[in-house]
Order: C-alpha cells, then structure tokens, then sequence
C-alpha cells in the first residue's frame, strides 16, 4: 500500500498543514495528486506573528487567523499533515427534509412515443414498423451494389489509372 491509498482515507476529515514559511492551514481534504498538491475546503490560515524587542528577545507572540475558503496547496509547500478531526455527519443528514411535492424522474429530453389510439398517436399501419414504399433509398438505386474497391496501391488520395 502506497502513500497515496493511505491518504485516500482522510479524504474528507479536517486536516493540519504545516507548511515550508510556517503557516498552518486547516480544512476539509478533498483531494490530493502524485505531487502530494492538496485540495482543501473552508480552510483557514493561522500565522504566528513574533515581536522583537532588544537583543531579539521574543516579546510578544501572537496568532492571526484568515479565512481562506477553497484552495490547493502545492506540494512543494507542504512539510507535515495531521488529522485535526473526522469527517463531518453523511452528506444525507446536511440535507433539509423533503417538502411537500411528488418525486418523479425528469427524463433525458426524449419524448416517449404515445399509445396506439391516443391523440396525436400514428393512425394504425404508421406505426414504428417499416412499411413497404415508403422511406429508404429511390427504386433506380435499389439493387445496385457498392462500387468496386480500387486496385491495390490505389488508394484514397492517389490518381487513379488512366480511363478508371
């Protein structure tokens, strides 16, 4: 089992990316690539933000937080992962409950053919069935077989022999 099968089981969870500049990025997995490039949702970054006092003493430390939203992260960036959380409750549970109303299929834009003896149905003998004389192609090409093929080394782009 590669890294990439082991990722694909925290697709969805929350994660932690700690990254090459320091900056943490928090948010929902949702895909990766064989360059380790991150897709992430409702992320957020946290930047720690140092102030220096004389002699480069850390005298106050703290955290700015910036909502990002959907990003991809590339994986040269990227220096650790961890799970933050599980992934959220089932897509079903998020949904609204069904109001009021029928369910029923849309189609795919075909109009199905109507019953035999409905209005605006084919009068009996038009139907689906092919009916002799009618359609297809004119009687003086009936019969007619399809062209000889060209001989060898004759072919499509090529002058034919002369009287061909």
């Amino acid at each position: 089992s590669g890294k990439g099968s082991k990722l694909l089981r925290y697709v969805e969870h929350r994660l932690r990316v700690t990254l090459q500049d320091g900056r943490v990025i928090i948010g929902t997995f949702l895909a990766f690539d064989k360059h380790l490039n991150l897709v992430l949702s409702d992320a957020e970054e946290f930047r720690t933000l140092r102030k220096k006092g004389d002699r480069s003493a850390v005298v106050e430390e703290r955290q700015e937080k910036r909502a990002l939203g959907l990003i991809i992260l590339r994986g040269e960036n990227v220096v650790s992962l961890a799970v933050e959380g599980p992934p959220p409750p089932s897509a079903g549970a998020r949904l609204a409950p069904g109001g009021p109303g029928v369910a029923r299929g849309a189609g795919r834009g075909a109009v199905p053919p109507p019953m035999p003896g409905a209005p605006g149905a084919a009068p009996v003998g038009l139907g689906a069935a092919p009916v002799h004389g009618v359609g297809g192609p004119p009687p003086q090409m009936m019969g007619r077989g399809m062209p000889p093929p060209p001989p060898p080394g004759m072919g499509r782009g090529m002058p034919g022999p002369p009287g061909y």
